[in-house]
């Protein structure tokens, strides 16, 4: 089966199984981005850099390289659609320092809905959004400057059970590297999805919106 999104309105796509794909938004430490809405320690051979997967630096590269923070990282969310009854994004995380630093385990995430309510998002064992599935440990990317690894953000976008709608959606992201207390907000707005973060429940009442650990690109259909 092939799956046609649009992104950037000119690329088109063909995923195995579930794809993303869509249009990005930006925000640096230093300020929250615009839009629509006002760390443990892995083995060597999990180490992987964004620019080739299949190379590993040493462990003595990666003990050396330290966790990084998040005032070194430009936030983004990218690659935003809506598929299979899900809706949502990479969350992108670009060294925007002059220092190499490393990666690894889930990003600190919280959805803020337009009133300010706010709920940490939880960690996703699987996704149906970017085909994804936790494997233990997870992987230590390594950054150079300028390199950029990822993450899924993803949530039901339809109600479940006896609910006949879903609650009001996360406006905005708060968003922090693993293992750090900085954060920056950007928006929630998707793109792809013409819509924001979805906040649905399951069946069982339980939040459906959540994270993946911290890849790379290649890992994931786009």
């Amino acid at each position: 089966m092939r799956f046609h999104v649009v992104r950037d309105r000119s690329v088109t796509f063909g995923f195995l199984a579930v794809a993303a794909c869509g249009l990005g938004i930006t925000a640096c430490a230093s300020q929250a981005a615009p839009g629509p809405a006002s760390s443990a320690t892995s083995p060597a051979n999990n180490t992987t850099s964004p620019s080739s997967a299949s190379a590993a630096p040493s462990s003595a590269a990666a003990a050396d390289t330290g966790a990084c923070v998040t005032s070194q990282l430009k936030i983004s969310l990218t690659n935003t659609t809506a598929l299979a009854g899900q809706a949502g994004g990479y969350l992108k995380f670009t060294n925007n320092s002059g220092t190499p630093c490393r990666m690894t385990g889930w990003p600190v995430v919280t959805g803020l809905t337009a009133t300010g309510q706010a709920k940490r998002l939880r960690h996703l064992q699987s996704s149906m959004f970017g085909a994804w599935h936790y494997s233990a440990p997870p992987p230590v990317v390594a950054l150079q400057p300028g390199d950029s690894a990822y993450a899924i953000v993803a949530a039901d976008n339809k109600p479940a059970g006896n609910s006949t709608h879903c609650p009001a959606p996360y406006a905005r992201l708060r968003v922090g590297a693993p293992g750090d207390s900085g954060h920056v907000t950007i928006s929630a707005w998707l793109a792809g999805a013409n819509s924001y973060l979805p906040s649905c429940a399951s069946a069982t009442g339980s939040p459906t919106a959540g994270t993946s650990t911290i890849t790379t690109l290649s890992s994931l259909p786009h």
